[in-house]
């Protein structure tokens, strides 16, 4: 059977009841404070980089005027820290205010007029993990219900000063409150990461039932040792992540950390490059003020988005680990087109790999072969040999149009018959582009 074929089927062999609110049919794409401003309050000394409204406006001026809204990232999320140490009179949250003069609601409508969105965070213990007010059992509707009154577009629930009987009645509970307010809200559930990602433990069924998207394993940090161990713990548990993924319901291996200091610029690529494969949320965690262009060149590739954000939403899979250190990913894409990825996980030399379509799994056909990172094309035959040279740490990335059609054509001369022959149809790439 053909790897689509296989695919496609454990991908449907699961519950496919995806959160009612008709949200984030593909991956949510934007950019998140947590991973590069992390809860830095020290407005009076840092004033650019402090958890402020004015480090929200920077972000969501780079997203309207710099490119990053027209390719899907629009998204500007809040996470930890916003708030002030105690609810108000009423018993509801409330901004800094210090920090947020003009309150959450004002903000939403700054990223509303841009044509962007705000996400906010909130914690289902008894104080989030920075130590500020939590969401506990008895204040969920309240806040859900603030949350929709505000304009909020997204919520991420985190699980700090908890335990597993409080997430296992919380994390549904505001799913349904959330639902309740009548505001699309998108749901970021932090629950399997508390529980270990893995069943019996966690219940992906249910997770798709109620949330969008939901971290499964620990925070990212701007290291590529980060990067390697979430990469190596989502794929050996690919068997078990990749049916629970699907348009509405998402696996989130965490943030975007390209644009940072921990990073060269091959193991970005690396990263933009497995994060699209696995239809991981785009959750940038950079400065948009001072992002190089090698950078954002990555960040903005249309390619990698659009295999990122395709319409089938299947999670792709390591299909081969080799003994020279090379890794081949692969990803089912509409239109009977996919993706490719080598990635080498050697650290000393461009490592000159050795393969065929054919042996990728790929049926007979002639290939039309995009690179992603270097923008050139080619055709393959799937059982023609190929040399793919990839960089220590570094990936080469392959949009793989459907095989060519074959049409059976008669040749006349003089309005006699000549002969007959297969021509192959030569297939296009640009309607992929964004």
């Amino acid at each position: 059977m053909h790897l689509t074929v296989l695919l496609f089927v454990s991908a449907l062999s699961v519950a496919t009841f995806a959160l009612d609110n008709g949200l984030m049919r593909t991956p949510p794409m934007g950019w998140l404070a947590w991973e590069r401003f992390r809860c830095d309050i020290d407005c009076e000394n840092d004033p650019k980089n402090c958890i402020g409204e004015n480090l929200f406006i920077d972000m969501a001026d780079r997203l309207a005027e710099d490119g990053w809204r027209e390719l899907g990232y629009v998204y500007v999320n809040i996470d930890d820290c916003w708030s002030s140490m105690q609810r108000d009179k009423d018993g509801r949250l409330q901004a800094d205010p210090k920090r947020f003069p003009g309150g959450i609601h004002k903000l939403a409508r700054y990223m509303h007029d841009r044509g962007l969105k705000l996400g906010i965070y909130g914690d289902m213990g008894t104080h989030t993990c920075g130590g500020y007010p939590g969401t506990t059992l008895d204040k969920i509707e309240t806040d859900a219900q603030t949350f929709a009154d505000w304009e909020i577009d997204m919520f991420k629930f985190d699980g700090c000063y908890s335990n597993a009987s409080v997430q296992e009645e919380g994390y549904p509970r505001m799913s349904k409150a959330l639902n309740a307010t009548g505001r699309p809200i998108g749901y970021s559930c932090s629950w399997p990461a508390y529980q270990g990602g893995l069943p019996p433990k966690v219940n992906y069924t249910q997770l798709g039932e109620i949330c969008n998207l939901w971290r499964n394993y620990g925070d990212i940090q701007d290291s590529w040792s980060s990067v390697l161990s979430i990469t190596d713990w989502f794929f050996e548990n690919q068997d078990v992540l990749i049916p629970a993924a699907g348009p509405g319901r998402w696996n989130d291996p965490d943030m975007l950390v390209v644009g940072d200091f921990g990073l060269s610029m091959e193991q970005s690529r690396t990263q933009m490059a497995l994060w699209a494969i696995m239809a991981a949320p785009l959750f940038m965690s950079n400065d948009l003020r001072t992002i190089s262009s090698e950078a954002r060149n990555i960040l903005q590739n249309k390619m990698a988005i659009s295999i990122n954000q395709d319409v089938l939403g299947i999670q792709g899979r390591r299909i081969l680990k080799e003994k020279s250190g090379i890794q081949v990913f692969w990803r089912p894409l509409a239109n009977d087109a996919s993706a490719l990825v080598f990635f080498s996980r050697r650290t000393d030399m461009p490592y000159r790999y050795q393969t065929s379509l054919s042996k990728l799994n790929y049926t007979t056909g002639n290939y039309k072969i995009y690179d992603v990172f270097t923008e050139k094309t080619m055709v393959l035959k799937d059982s023609t040999d190929f040399v793919v040279s990839v960089n220590p740490t570094g990936v080469v990335m392959w949009y793989v149009g459907a095989p060519a059609k074959r049409n059976f054509r008669q040749f006349y001369r003089g309005g006699r018959l000549q002969g007959s022959a297969y021509d192959d149809e030569d297939n296009t790439i640009k309607e992929f582009f964004l």
